[in-house]
């Protein structure tokens, strides 16, 4: 079976779980690793999208206790299986409501589907970390390699989006993965002008 479900450092009773549902990505970001490795902590990470709503239920069921959170990320845009992760969250509220729900994403959600997705999750996401990973459109665009249009407008607007929906929101970048020098107190300032907090993720070899 596919690795849908898993958890870093392999931890016995893992306080936090990570969800893998899709291996495709609308960016090709040069610090990523799924450039480096096949694998999370021994956990094989490709996977061709063929599985259910049930086979993603059956792996979390089998973290006890249950985790206090769940993420979404894995070697994979999460949105891009927007409606399996929808059903998955609304699932995890119904029948685990202390459990705090994350996202971590590109931030290409509503330039891929032509609407607001950040309110479609309102209430279900609590947090989204949003990778910002510049303070402008060129550098962002050589980092991130997107194959869609205006990428990095579509990643302020979904920041913006998120924090309107009431989902607590960072924006993130990561710093140290090669020489480039990236701009990080005007990358602090974008996030707060978009309602968001700031995370700079230092790069680590192996990812964790």
């Amino acid at each position: 079976m596919y690795t849908l479900v898993y958890s870093i450092n392999n931890e016995p009773n893992p306080e936090t779980i990570y969800i893998n549902l899709t291996n495709a990505c609308t960016n090709s970001c040069v610090f990523c690793l799924r450039e480096q490795k096949d694998d999370v902590c021994g956990a094989e990470m490709w996977h061709d999208d063929n599985y259910t709503l049930e086979d993603v239920i059956e792996q979390f069921k089998s973290y006890k206790p249950t985790p206090k959170n769940v993420v979404f990320c894995g070697y994979g845009e999460p949105f891009l299986k927007k409606d399996m992760m929808k059903k998955f969250a609304q699932y995890l509220k119904e029948n685990n409501p202390e459990i705090k729900i994350r996202v971590n994403t590109n931030g290409h959600a509503n330039a891929i589907y032509k609407t607001n997705v950040a309110e479609e999750f309102k209430g279900l996401l609590d947090e989204a970390s949003v990778s910002l990973n510049s303070d402008n459109s060129e550098q962002y665009d050589e980092i991130c390699q997107p194959k869609i249009e205006n990428a990095y407008e579509a990643v302020k607007d979904f920041l913006k989006c998120c924090h309107e929906a009431g989902i607590k929101t960072y924006a993130s970048i990561v710093t140290g993965f090669d020489e480039r020098e990236i701009n990080v107190e005007n990358c602090k300032k974008i996030a707060k002008e978009l309602g968001a907090e700031f995370r700079n993720r230092e790069f680590i070899t192996n990812g964790y």
